[in-house]
């Protein structure tokens, strides 16, 4: 106060990203980013809520050959979803969660994957929420189990796409909608924020 009647000011201290305000809160998300975490095929999707309806704005698969090393993959996930987010710059991310592997190693190099996506998604300042698989599943197709071509139909179908879309972008879509879905109801149990 003493500061205001006297005339002097404060320097501002930037800010870094990682400390940022959240950009609003869950129930005012209209631009969703699902994102289906993996080393060798990292799914992403991007959602727009017009009136409450989902409409589509992109989907992809960021692609990773076999004989990279997986440093490299990570780096090109992590720099693709930076690119993404600059094009199509989403309000609220959905991340697959963590799922129990029966094999150690693989479960540390989807852990990997994630990180690098969450990491990225992360500096945008975006708010992270997780969804587990059956969940999505359950969302999307009406049946907790259901196979990744019945999830990819149902995409297809709620978001009237001309053809199918590729199935790590499919999910990526369905996580999307899941999220877009729970945010306009009450839950029992919430997505988990990152």
């Amino acid at each position: 106060m003493q500061e205001r009647v006297k005339g002097t000011r404060r320097k501002a201290t930037p800010v870094p990203a990682f400390e940022s305000a959240p950009v609003s809160t869950t129930k005012g998300h209209r631009i969703v980013l699902g994102v289906d975490p993996s080393l060798r095929g990292t799914g992403y999707g991007v959602i727009e809520l017009v009136k409450g309806r989902p409409r589509f704005v992109a989907a992809g698969t960021i692609h990773c050959p076999a004989t990279w090393e997986r440093s490299r993959c990570l780096a090109l996930i992590a720099q693709s979803l930076r690119d993404l987010l600059r094009q199509q710059p989403a309000t609220v991310c959905a991340m697959e969660g963590l799922f129990y592997a029966q094999n150690l190693q693989t479960a540390i190099i989807m852990g990997e994957a994630r990180g690098a996506a969450l990491a990225a998604v992360a500096e945008a300042g975006l708010e992270i929420y997780e969804l587990a698989p059956r969940k999505v599943k359950q969302a999307i197709v009406g049946y907790g189990a259901a196979q990744k071509l019945a999830v990819a139909k149902m995409v297809q179908r709620v978001l009237a796409l001309a053809e199918l879309p590729a199935p790590d972008a499919a999910d990526a879509l369905a996580l999307a909608l899941a999220f877009a879905q729970e945010q306009g109801r009450y839950a029992l149990s919430p997505p988990k924020r990152v």
